[in-house]
């Protein structure tokens, strides 16, 4: 392949593994709460250990952590300490909305930050996940400035 020739695309999608310490409270916050569905599962001795997720057209993957790896995972003290998972849509609001609704709070209020409304939650094990959808409102304008 030369220089000036680009590759095929044959990647269509990234879609990050989440180690967690319980699958039940996992699929209350990512199920119940902000409304993924299974796509497809693996249950060993009738127990799921994981699973592919999906929200509209991103996608997400749970494993169950066995001991040893919750141990290392907890060495520090802080699941889920570094990682964050920034789902790209077209109403980060109406989820913010949605997700307290059922129970399923999030971190602060929405602001605006990077041309962008940004949700923040965090999931049982502490990891970053958040909902960001373009406007054209002001850098740190926060929810209840705008609404009546």
């Amino acid at each position: 392949m030369s220089a000036n020739t680009a590759p095929p695309h044959n990647v269509t999608a990234v879609v990050p593994l989440l180690m967690v310490t319980s699958m039940e409270r996992s699929l209350a916050f990512y199920i119940d709460g902000l409304r993924f569905t299974i796509q497809n599962r693996w249950i060993p001795n009738g127990r799921l250990r994981w699973c592919w997720m999906s929200l509209d057209g991103a996608a997400l993957m749970l494993q169950e952590a066995i001991e040893s790896t919750r141990q290392r995972m907890a060495a520090d003290g802080i699941l889920g300490n570094g990682a964050a998972l920034y789902f790209q849509c077209s109403d980060a609001l109406a989820i913010y909305s949605e997700a307290a609704a059922r129970g399923i709070y999030a971190l602060r209020e929405p602001q605006v930050g990077n041309f962008a409304w940004e949700v923040f939650f965090a999931d049982p094990d502490g990891y970053g996940i958040n909902f960001s959808s373009p406007t054209d409102l002001p850098e740190e304008t926060l929810l209840s400035e705008i609404e009546p």
